[in-house]
């Protein structure tokens, strides 16, 4: 009986069922990017800049999408960037980085792979306790997934507990988007 109500709501709803599928994360006005980007993009040229994509956006990529983020939240300590040097967005030093950094490797790797960098891009996000939250965003063909540091799981993210407060855009990728969506986003806008 269940299937058929599913069958129906496809026949009928077909809108609705795409939408609890996968969305992306709604992109707003253009706002500056955090501190620290700007340096990371001068660093890496992959981070601002179009790379040749060679690989699948599908569901098809969700296998790499879960290998690379397993090995690099394993290689990786958790440590916060040393006093003094302000929020320093680089690849993780010494196997220690914050969250851009595992970001930042995660995104490198998926490139490297050749997973297309169009679909990728950093989101700045507020964490259940409040705190500042960066993330890698993966862009396939049914919505927008999350690679974190603190989840082995690549998740949609509507099933993160993460307010969405800017992205980095996916097409002119040294520009970032304000985003807002989230449980807490109306506490925002």
């Amino acid at each position: 009986m269940r299937w058929l109500v599913c069958l129906v709501s496809l026949v009928f709803f077909p809108a609705q069922f795409q939408a609890l599928a996968g969305q992306a994360l709604p992109a707003g006005r253009s706002i500056g990017a955090p501190v620290g980007f700007a340096s990371a993009c001068a660093s890496y040229r992959w981070l601002c800049h179009k790379v040749a994509a060679r690989g699948p956006a599908g569901q098809a990529a969700m296998p790499l999408l879960r290998r690379i983020t397993r090995a690099v939240n394993l290689s990786v300590r958790a440590s916060q960037d040393r006093s003094g040097s302000g929020d320093a967005w680089t690849l993780p030093l010494g196997g220690r980085g914050d969250c851009e950094d595992y970001a930042l490797q995660k995104m490198k790797d998926l490139i490297d792979a050749g997973f297309p960098a169009d679909r990728l891009a950093l989101s700045v996000v507020i964490g259940p306790r409040d705190e500042n939250h960066v993330v890698l965003i993966a862009r396939l063909d049914e919505g927008d997934y999350v690679l974190d540091n603190l989840n082995d799981a690549v998740k949609n993210w509507r099933a993160t507990p993460y307010t969405f407060l800017a992205t980095q855009d996916f097409q002119a990728r040294s520009t970032w988007r304000v985003t807002l969506a989230g449980p807490r986003a109306n506490e925002f806008s």
